[in-house]
């Protein structure tokens, strides 16, 4: 049994601190907002008085926070996790945020004598409540050997993509393909319907041939193919439309600092900006194929 810190416990963090509370591990937890903290009591978790207390008692610290600038201010300075932990402590963070704020926060870490992985997930609230997410982490091979046992009671895949900011670098890479892959499914179901092609007999084919991908397998965007999809009950989120934006925002913003050419990944960002400015920013990314076919109805 170790003793865990967990700082996020919203819609992703909560379930997987309730997964190492069943694996029988002793969590304590901090979070901004009193009901995330209250299930997370009944959960079985203790809730920290102070951020001193919990990386003091932890040996292990898992993060799970909205962006680079709330990674920087729990980790960095006199009063941030990397000073206040117990030396041959772990540090994860499962944020997903900049790559270069995620190697600014390992290297500080690194310095303090304070192993640290970058450990982004995939897999969506349903991943993280089934134990079944996907961890993309980077960090040195001994604080991902340290950080792995962990990380396999949370998820079902955990690969190593090797130094600090390399998870993170690997997913944005993959949702840069997600947000493209819904869009290019979504256009294809568009015009099936207006040539009068049967929803399920595109589904049937296309998910045996080569336009078979994960967004129309495992998450198609119109109801009745995959009755698990998000179409079937109104699109009611399970990765929303912010967050799919707040992942290709990262990715165009890593693009240009390394000078990269995205043009499928920057014409994916516009889509989910004026999706997201449409009020459609808590809907389930998939929905973009209702604001697709909006699109079409308008005049030209």
């Amino acid at each position: 049994m170790a003793r865990i810190g967990f700082i996020g416990l919203g819609n992703m963090g909560g379930p997987m601190a309730a997964n190492l509370i069943k694996a029988g591990h002793d969590v304590i937890g901090l979070d901004l907002d009193e009901a995330a903290l209250a299930r997370f009591t009944d959960a079985g978790g203790r809730k920290a008085a102070s951020l001193v207390d919990l990386a003091s008692e932890a040996d292990a610290v898992i993060t799970m926070l909205p962006a680079g600038q709330h990674v920087r201010s729990t980790y960095l300075g006199d009063d941030g996790v990397v000073a206040l932990v117990r030396p041959g402590s772990i540090l994860i963070d499962c944020s997903t945020i900049d790559v270069a704020t995620s190697r600014q926060v390992a290297e500080r870490a690194d310095q303090a004598g304070i192993a640290m992985v970058d450990a982004p997930v995939s897999g969506g609230v349903g991943g993280a409540e089934a134990g079944t997410l996907t961890f993309m982490v980077g960090g040195t091979a001994e604080a991902f050997e340290a950080a792995k046992p962990l990380l396999e009671v949370m998820g079902k895949t955990v690969v190593h993509a090797g130094g600090a900011g390399n998870g993170q670098a690997a997913k944005i890479c993959n949702n840069m393909i997600l947000g493209i892959s819904m869009i290019g499914v979504s256009e294809a179901f568009n015009l099936a319907d207006s040539l009068g092609l049967d929803r399920q007999a595109l589904f049937d084919i296309a998910s045996t041939a080569s336009g078979q991908c994960w967004s129309l397998t495992t998450y198609c965007p119109v109801p009745g193919p995959v009755p698990t999809s998000p179409a079937n009950r109104d699109y009611q989120a399970g990765f929303t439309g912010a967050m799919m934006l707040k992942d290709l925002n990262l990715a165009q913003e890593a693009a240009r600092t390394t000078g990269t050419a995205t043009p499928l990944g920057a014409g994916a960002q516009q889509l989910y900006t004026l999706f997201a400015s449409d009020g459609q920013a808590g809907r389930d990314f998939s929905a973009i194929i209702e604001y697709l076919r909006g699109r079409d109805d308008e005049p030209s």
